[in-house]
């Protein structure tokens, strides 16, 4: 192909393998099977990143800022209360929206949980098709993209 002769080029000339760049999602929980389930749901469409604490999570997000978190609520130490307070107060990752995931099924824990304004709220067990709804609908359409 000849760039400065326009009639030596074809349209296969111009046309390019374009893989979009997948959202990345960050999964919060301190039990494994639940980490591998929801990344197993997910990774087809996003690029999962997984931690198995709070601490582990603001550490992941320093390295690589995510799309979305998901956030298991009741976790030790660490709880997921006390890691979205510490990413809505940091000025780099007070953007990114919080789903919270849980599997706590009470009035009061649910009020709780919303009290603190997260992008959304799951109960565990969850769907397969509801977690990604849930995620295609906080980061704006399919895979992230703007519909």
């Amino acid at each position: 192909m000849d760039i400065f002769n326009p009639s030596s080029t074809s349209l296969d000339d111009l046309v390019f393998d374009y893989e979009e760049e997948k959202k990345v999602i960050l999964v919060v929980d301190d039990n494994a099977t639940t980490l591998r389930g929801i990344k197993a749901i997910l990774e087809k469409k996003y690029d999962v990143i997984l931690a198995n604490s709070g601490t582990k999570a603001i550490a992941q997000i320093s390295r690589k800022k995510p799309d979305l978190i998901l956030l298991d609520y009741e976790m030790p130490v660490c709880d997921g209360k006390q890691t979205f307070e510490m990413i809505r107060s940091d000025e780099e990752m007070a953007d990114i929206p919080v789903v919270f995931v849980t599997g706590v099924n009470d009035k009061s824990h649910i009020h709780a949980v919303l009290r603190l304004k997260p992008a959304g709220y799951m109960l565990k067990p969850y769907e397969p098709e509801k977690l990604l709804a849930t995620v295609e609908k906080v980061l704006g359409g399919a895979n992230g993209t703007e519909q």
